[in-house]
């Protein structure tokens, strides 16, 4: 579509450009269209030069683009709120039945040899989401019109605008942040200043022991190490990661040394 109306040049390769390419490959031109791993700083616009208009980025964050330095240079930059709120919020229920019903850790039993009886009562017993009270963030009617249909008990939500009319109409509730840390915590919130390393240890010392934490925000919103620790030492029960810190996460990262939890205290009821 562009190639219509503009001379185009992309980088080929099905993977993230290297920043050497890109910043040899912007030269001289008029747009950026760019994706969250391209950070776009002072050196890339120096090396763009000064007839840039647009950085135009296919995400709804924007924390990879350097916004004060773009505001010096009178260059226009666009993002795309709303696209992918049906995605992520689809994705968010499936991190929590995947969590919440200990679906990977069975699916790893099997394949370990691990299922050795036909049936025992409490072996890989999980949570549901009946009963439960949800908390998230600021995705919330997507999400909120999805998990209302499995019988949830309640919805609180936190967000820096409030009320949220479209999630206060479906019985949603505005709570204080630390009021939010409930049975399940779904983290959909922008990545900035105020929400880098958003939950710490001292946010799961506050969840439940059975709190299941889900993020589909950004990795740094999460202090990983934290996370870790309250996984390991049964802070929390389980969380569902979409995005992490570093991305790819290396496959011996602590976090994916994390097995199993010993399934017979594991079990409890849906309430």
């Amino acid at each position: 579509m562009l190639r219509k109306v503009c001379d185009v040049e992309f980088y080929k390769e099905p993977k993230t450009i290297p920043r050497e390419a890109l910043i040899k490959g912007i030269q001289g031109k008029d747009i950026i269209y760019c994706s969250t791993t391209d950070i776009i700083d002072s050196e890339v616009l120096d090396a763009a030069g000064q007839q840039l208009k647009v950085i135009a980025t296919n995400s709804v964050g924007y924390d990879h683009i350097d916004i004060n330095e773009c505001r010096k240079r009178d260059i226009l930059v666009s993002n795309t709120p709303g696209i992918p709120t049906d995605s992520v919020a689809e994705l968010t229920v499936a991190l929590m039945l995947i969590t919440g019903r200990r679906l990977f850790e069975a699916s790893n039993a099997i394949k370990n040899g691990e299922w050795v009886h036909m049936w025992e009562p409490y072996w890989m017993c999980g949570v549901g989401l009946k009963n439960a009270t949800v908390g998230m963030g600021k995705i919330g009617q997507a999400v909120a019109e999805r998990i209302l249909s499995f019988k949830v008990n309640k919805v609180v939500y936190h967000d820096i605008h409030k009320p949220v009319d479209a999630v206060e109409s479906m019985g949603a509730r505005y709570v204080e942040f630390e009021d939010l840390l409930r049975d399940f915590v779904l983290c959909t919130c922008n990545l900035t200043d105020k929400t880098t390393e958003l939950f710490t240890a001292k946010q799961f010392n506050l969840m439940k022991s059975t709190a299941i934490f889900i993020n589909t925000s950004r990795g740094k919103v999460v202090q990983h190490d934290d996370l870790y620790d309250a996984l390991k030492h049964g802070k929390i029960r389980a969380a569902g990661l979409d995005v992490m810190v570093p991305e790819p996460i290396p496959k011996d990262h602590r976090l994916t040394t994390l097995g199993p939890s010993t399934p017979h205290r594991n079990c409890r009821s849906n309430s």
